[in-house]
């Protein structure tokens, strides 16, 4: 037996066969069109998926069912989306309307970060345990927790908006409309901004000569690049971003103590050298710390992109 998996994103509506054992047999991507009506994306899904089938040889009535990961806030009870503002959907049905297209049993749909974190949890670095946190690290700071080998989204399935944890009172404005929020520090924006603060702070720093004296081509990299060569603005701009998103991390562990922890996103490709350091302070900040047998394992996420397809593949099981 099969699972189609769709990851509807903004930028692309991405979509895989899963076999039972979640390797995905294939997949393929194709331009969202984000602002286009609503239908029009559903078709190109529906689209690529009779598209897939046909060059796997895999059949509809192999697939057990189809899994919809979607941005925005989302009610799979109804299979509706309710608001997702980059791709203009507005209780919306997704559900129904991909069965209107293709010949599928069932269509389920989650939030794409809830997704994401059961796919870890089913098949990535949760694998073979039953609370997993996931928190991607990129243009925002996205999350998802699996707890008892279920997906928590709180009673109205707006839940586990972990970037929107305020930690600091009064702090850096967010894009959400509230100051102080971890997202505003601990993504891949944050960082690039803490570098750009940096940046102009000093011109000292090995950081200018990593972006030829533009400080338009800053990135979520240059601060680490600096940093792993001893450059005294890149180090602060490192340690003050880890300790910011460690932060968030201890309060969750605090508030959830899952078994795994995972790191996903851009960020988390810096390796050990971001998750060691991560690991000590959580470590060291999290309440009863030397009480604890068993500690949460904190490491880095590692389905990377395909976490969506198989986090949607994976819905109804």
């Amino acid at each position: 037996m099969y699972y189609l998996g769709i990851d509807l994103g903004g930028t692309n509506i991405a979509v895989g066969i899963v076999d039972e054992n979640f390797n995905i047999v294939i997949k393929d991507k194709v331009p969202t069109g984000a602002g286009r009506d609503a239908d029009l994306v559903i078709d190109d899904m529906a689209k690529l998926a009779k598209e897939l089938c046909e060059k796997s040889g895999i059949s509809f009535d192999e697939i057990a069912y189809a899994g919809i990961a979607a941005p925005g806030t989302v009610d799979p009870a109804n299979g509706e989306v309710k608001y997702a503002n980059n791709i203009k959907m507005f209780h919306y049905p997704i559900a129904a309307k991909l069965t209107e297209r293709i010949p599928v049993k069932k269509v389920y749909l989650e939030n794409d970060a809830n997704a994401a974190a059961l796919a870890e949890a089913k098949a990535g670095a949760g694998k073979g345990y039953n609370n997993v946190v996931l928190i991607t690290l990129g243009t925002g700071l996205g999350g998802g927790i699996v707890l008892n080998g279920k997906i928590y989204t709180g009673f109205n399935y707006a839940g586990a908006e972990l970037g929107h944890m305020a930690i600091e009172y009064g702090g850096k404005p967010c894009t959400c409309g509230r100051c102080g929020c971890w997202e505003a520090y601990s993504s891949a924006t944050g960082l690039i901004n803490m570098t750009i603060e940096k940046l102009n702070e000093t011109k000292d720093t090995e950081m200018w000569d990593l972006i030829g004296g533009d400080i338009e081509n800053v990135s979520g990299r240059t601060a680490f690049k600096a940093a792993r060569n001893g450059d005294r603005a890149g180090l602060e701009v490192v340690d003050s971003y880890i300790k910011y998103l460690a932060y968030g991390m201890t309060n969750i562990v605090n508030i959830f103590q899952p078994e795994i922890f995972a790191v996903g996103g851009g960020v988390c490709n810096e390796g050990d050298y971001l998750i060691e350091p991560l690991k000590k302070l959580v470590d060291e900040w999290q309440y009863g710390t030397s009480s604890h047998d068993d500690k949460t394992v904190i490491c880095k996420a590692t389905l990377g992109n395909d976490a969506g397809i198989i986090g949607a593949a994976v819905l109804g099981l």
